[in-house]
């Protein structure tokens, strides 16, 4: 017997005002360890590694430590918030749409629903501060992409998913095999990719688009146009044929990738990127070529400065120091007390020796004291970052939330009230859930801000200590090599890699649910257990992959791509129609709104402080290849083992 509202409004003043507190309190409490459970590893794995492992410090440790849990209280608020009021719309109008209209409404309403899903997906916001960390002499159309035409980018994703979205309908209604959809498409986008590999400004670009397609696959996007899905296949009675929904992620997270590749094409053409004939200068770059007016100009770069991330005391020599260097043309401590630079003049190679001419030489001094663990405490000391404005970043974050969840609302309460004629059921709890789901994402938003973009940028900044020297993050001075083998200090960070998306993955929540819902497919043929391990184990060998592709020279993006995918078209060909849905799916479930966000910053660190690397892209589009492929192939051998298995008269066959 379910209770009015009057009952229970009466039961809440006899709970009194502590006892609806004490009430919601055990319940967020219970919601947000949900979430807890599902970051905590990763966290606690990246943290591990960068302390222990590199003896580096986490710098800014307080505000990375702040953004973490507003970052799990948005994602608590956000999920709660599409339980509550997001999924209602989406199932109430999946289940009615497909009944009282037409398939071109339905086309119509799958395209939109999919432009606006991307645009509330929580990652997405990654891709709009992306940009920075590119240098547009060296990448000037994907410079371009990530900062001026950053709204376009957004929007082309946002395209390429709704016309994904109205493809996987036409599937459903006309029965289309879903491998009959994803090999010519894979065919043009590898035929795409390889063109763009030979052209020298659409090159950089590469790594970006595949990367999109990992983007756009989040908590937003996934149940709605699955909720939409399977309420065209109850009304083409296909809902319990074990392929109801499958197939729209799969696409969803294709069909951006050509999008982004047909953006940068355009904009190759029309030559009005960055440095090209047609190029727009902005006001602020103006500002910026004009010689001494740049501030970042006028600091010193003395050793003991930072790189951008905060500050530190600059060391000088005492006048007893420079008397004993001017006596005997050395200095206390040895060389490794000082740095040696040249200033200005020229560098010429002669005879196998690098010769300056007219350039100035300075010794700078180096902080010897306490050796290199008391000289990065020392310069981590602050642990909040001085430079967060907090009004700035909350005003930010939420303005962008408003604008990615309202319109998205209400476009499907328009829908509701004036195609479909239906009341709003349920209005005060819906109206509760989008309330949550626009101050989760803003709460998300801002801790993505704080917390796992720095921590992301950090970790994957230092990585390349153990086979290089570089400056820590952070921090300044420079960090000699932990391994003196290259191959070796490569080999630990692939390593590191590959359990990173190992963990991840095990630690989504959707992952679990597929794995169930796979079992009951196949009939408890792929257990659930199995294939949340071959898919972690994918995962993880696409992410050290990627790695790989920034460590070691020679190595490309586009030949570690191509070929994959091409072995996937053969095992797509190969294999039956229910592992080919469940396989390509399973790719989508991997990047969650903790793993993305986290993934692309580690990447964009890690190629920032590798000498010859452009950017980190590429690293979320070889996640995504590698599940695909160790599901496709356990399927053919499970399926294989079930075809021998299977005796028709035994079973009960005729």
């Amino acid at each position: 017997m379910t209770s009015t509202p009057q009952a229970t409004r009466s039961a809440f003043a006899k709970l009194g005002a502590g006892g609806v507190a004490s009430i919601l309190w055990r319940y967020f409490k219970e919601k947000a360890l949900e979430q807890l459970n599902s970051v905590w590893f990763i966290i606690a794995y990246l943290v591990f590694f960068q302390v222990l492992l590199l003896r580096l410090p986490i710098v800014y440790a307080a505000t990375i430590a702040v953004g973490i849990g507003i970052v799990v209280v948005g994602l608590t608020f956000f999920m709660e918030g599409l339980r509550l009021g997001l999924m209602p719309f989406g199932e109430t109008i999946g289940a009615i749409l497909p009944r009282n209209s037409k398939l071109p409404v339905i086309m119509v309403f799958a395209f939109i629903l999919g432009v606006g899903a991307t645009f509330a997906e929580p990652a997405i916001s990654v891709l709009k501060s992306a940009g920075s960390g590119v240098a547009p002499e060296e990448a000037p159309l994907l410079y371009s992409l990530l900062n001026d035409f950053s709204g376009q980018l957004v929007g082309a994703v946002g395209i390429g998913v709704g016309l994904a979205v109205m493809l996987g309908i036409l599937r459903f209604f006309y029965g289309w095999p879903l491998k009959v959809l994803i090999i010519p498409l894979v065919s043009l986008l590898g035929g795409l990719t390889l063109w763009a590999y030979f052209v020298p400004a659409l090159n950089p670009v590469i790594g970006l688009a595949w990367d999109c397609g990992a983007v756009t696959t989040g908590p937003v996007t996934v149940p709605l146009v699955l909720a939409l899905g399977i309420g065209v296949c109850r009304i083409i009675g296909d809902e319990d044929s074990g392929s109801a929904g499958f197939g729209v992620v799969t696409l969803a997270s294709l069909f951006p990738i050509a999008a982004v590749l047909c953006l940068a094409v355009f904009h190759f053409f029309a030559r009005d990127y960055h440095g090209a004939e047609n190029y727009k200068v902005t006001a602020e770059e103006m500002v910026e070529t004009v010689p001494g007016s740049n501030p970042e100009d006028e600091k010193p770069e003395a050793n003991g400065q930072t790189n951008g991330a905060g500050e530190s005391e600059v060391l000088s020599f005492t006048p007893e120091e420079f008397a004993a260097y001017q006596n005997t043309g050395e200095l206390p401590g040895g060389p490794e007390a000082y740095e040696t630079r040249y200033q200005g003049g020229e560098a010429t190679l002669e005879d196998g020796r690098i010769v300056h001419r007219g350039a100035e030489i300075v010794l700078v001094k180096r902080n010897t004291d306490g050796g290199l663990e008391t000289f990065v405490k020392k310069q981590a000391r602050h642990s909040w970052n001085p430079e967060v404005n907090v009004v700035r970043e909350v005003l930010g974050a939420f303005k962008m939330s408003v604008q990615a969840i309202i319109p998205l609302c209400a476009f499907l309460f328009l829908t509701l009230l004036f195609i479909l004629r239906e009341p709003l059921r349920k209005s005060d709890e819906i109206f509760l859930g989008v309330s949550f789901a626009v101050v989760g994402m803003g709460l998300f938003g801002l801790g993505l801000t704080l917390g796992l973009t720095p921590l992301g940028t950090q970790l994957g900044s230092n990585v390349p200590v153990t086979f290089a020297t570089i400056s820590p993050w952070g921090l300044s001075g420079s960090v000699p090599p932990l391994f003196e083998s290259p191959l070796w200090g490569k080999i630990v960070t692939m390593l590191f890699a590959f359990f990173l998306g190992y963990g991840a993955t095990l630690a989504e929540p959707a992952l679990n649910a597929l794995g169930q819902t796979v079992e009951d497919t196949t009939v408890g043929v792929f257990k659930k257990k199995l294939l949340m391990q071959v898919v972690a184990f994918g995962v993880g060998m696409g992410i050290a992959a990627g790695v790989a592709q920034l460590a070691f020279d020679g190595l490309n993006l586009t030949m570690l791509l191509l070929p994959p995918y091409a072995l996937l078209i053969f095992l797509t060909v190969i294999s039956s129609d229910e592992f080919v849905n469940f396989a390509w799916d399973s790719a989508g479930v991997t990047t969650g709104p903790i793993t993305v966000p986290l993934v692309l910053a580690m990447g964009l660190g890690i190629g920032a402080n590798i000498p010859g690397v452009r950017d980190g892209f590429g690293i979320l589009a070889l996640a995504s290849v590698g599940p695909i492929l160790t599901v496709l192939t356990v399927g053919l051998i499970v399926g294989r083992s079930k075809n021998k298995d299977f005796n028709p008269v035994e079973d009960g066959g005729v």
